[in-house]
């Protein structure tokens, strides 16, 4: 058995031994002006959760992405990390030009879409493809967990966009379908669309069982498993 093949029985196996879930809850960003970063996420279109502050010398922030199951803090005294050296922070969506589009929208600059190609050590601002090149442009494939596009904070905090549209295997318990946005589910529902009437092309007639094609569809293509044809 290959050596990944063992690790991911093993992840498995301790996955299904455990009894207590361990959510990631928050991740501590570093900055240098709190009020710039708290203007700036907050034109990201983030939720403000929460504004705290003891006195002049303890201050702390928190949002929350759209859609997202985890949160960021900021502010004074919160971390003894340098501001901007945050990087690789990924945020995971379905549809990468409509979330670059948004960030356009907003005033915020973001990156063209790129892909990681080859074996070639990335430099020291690229850790985060794990040691491939940027290619620009969307990966040619359409992979899932293929595609990026970046942007910074004022302080230069690093966020990465990346484009899933089917898990991998072993990500999702069951059929364990779920959505975090109605926009996500909004594109698979177009995914499922596209390729059913790609079907109804191949079999030359109108499939009267559509609505659960669909829903085999949207199931396997987020547990990673082949899609019906």
């Amino acid at each position: 058995m290959a050596s990944i093949e063992i690790d991911r029985a093993t992840a498995a196996k301790h996955s299904k031994s455990r009894s207590v879930d361990l959510k990631l809850e928050v991740v501590v960003i570093p900055v240098s002006d709190v009020d710039r970063a708290k203007a700036f996420y907050t034109r990201l279109g983030w939720r403000l959760d929460a504004d705290f502050a003891s006195g002049d010398e303890w201050r702390v922030i928190q949002f929350t992405p759209p859609g997202s199951a985890c949160s960021v803090i900021f502010g004074k005294n919160v971390t003894a990390a340098a501001p901007g050296s945050a990087r690789g922070l990924y945020l995971i969506v379905s549809d990468l030009e409509a979330a670059r589009q948004d960030l356009l929208g907003r005033g915020i600059e973001v990156s063209e879409p790129f892909h990681g190609a080859g074996d070639t050590h990335a430099g020291p601002d690229e850790p985060y493809l794990f040691g491939s090149i940027r290619v620009r442009g969307v990966d040619p494939k359409r992979g899932s967990y293929s595609s990026f596009a970046s942007f910074s904070d004022p302080d230069g905090n690093g966020w990465l966009f990346q484009e899933v549209t089917a898990r991998l295997p072993g990500r999702i318990e069951g059929d364990g379908t779920t959505f975090a946005t109605r926009t996500e589910l909004a594109a698979a529902l177009r995914r499922a669309a596209e390729a059913h009437g790609e079907h109804e092309k191949r079999t030359g007639g109108h499939d009267e069982n559509w609505v659960n094609w669909y829903a085999d569809y949207i199931v396997r293509e987020q547990a990673g498993q082949p899609l019906p044809s």
